[in-house]
């Protein structure tokens, strides 16, 4: 389980490529390090990633057809900084919002509007996505748990503050950058059940 609360960012060093696989090597900051063994789960852009190998403050992840497929993980290049959080451990402070680290689809930035103190990004959807995401709910950008703003058909925007822009890889974004999606399982439930309880009405 995550929060939604990036601890911090990497740079990609290293990338093994073979056929619908890809092995990352990413340099750790020293916060990020203590008590890291081999199957611990870290998130990278909100997904969740097994560490499979550990050399000093350098650390491998494994990325399977799937993850490269409905991630953005498989575009990044060397260089690239990743948002990165450990798995939350029991007695934690939830700061952001629960998350599973399983990434739905991802999202295009179509607009950024910038003024004196804040962001606001908007982001182009699936639409059959887009029925998850509620004004002034929860959704996962790329790790970060942020609250909705105004939501359209195929589109919802995001106000980031100075912090989030300085802590997490949202602050380096451009027109067409691609994130990482999780929608809240709560909401996702909730819509689901309606759906279902009106198409019984319909058959009853």
């Amino acid at each position: 389980m995550f929060t939604g609360i990036v601890q911090g960012t990497a740079p990609l060093i290293a990338v093994d490529e073979k056929s619908n696989f890809r092995t990352h090597v990413l340099q750790l900051p020293p916060e990020l390090l203590p008590h890291l063994e081999l199957g611990a789960s870290v998130a990278h852009n909100g997904c969740c990633l097994t560490v499979t190998e550990i050399n000093g403050d350098k650390i491998s992840f494994d990325l399977m057809k799937e993850t490269l497929r409905v991630t953005n993980l498989g575009q990044l290049a060397l260089g690239d900084r990743v948002n990165l959080e450990r798995a939350a451990k029991f007695g934690d402070e939830i700061g952001g919002h629960q998350m599973s680290g399983h990434i739905v689809c991802t999202a295009e930035i179509v607009k950024i509007l910038q003024s004196e103190n804040n962001r606001q990004i908007w982001f182009s959807m699936p639409e059959n996505v887009m029925k998850y995401v509620l004004h002034k709910g929860y959704i996962g950008i790329d790790g970060i748990s942020l609250t909705i703003g105004d939501v359209l058909k195929n589109k919802f925007c995001v106000f980031l503050i100075p912090e989030t822009l300085e802590r997490t890889t949202l602050g380096s974004k451009r027109l067409g950058s691609v994130v990482n999606i999780e929608i809240d399982p709560q909401t996702q439930a909730i819509v689901d059940t309606v759906e279902r309880v009106l198409v019984d009405k319909k058959k009853g």
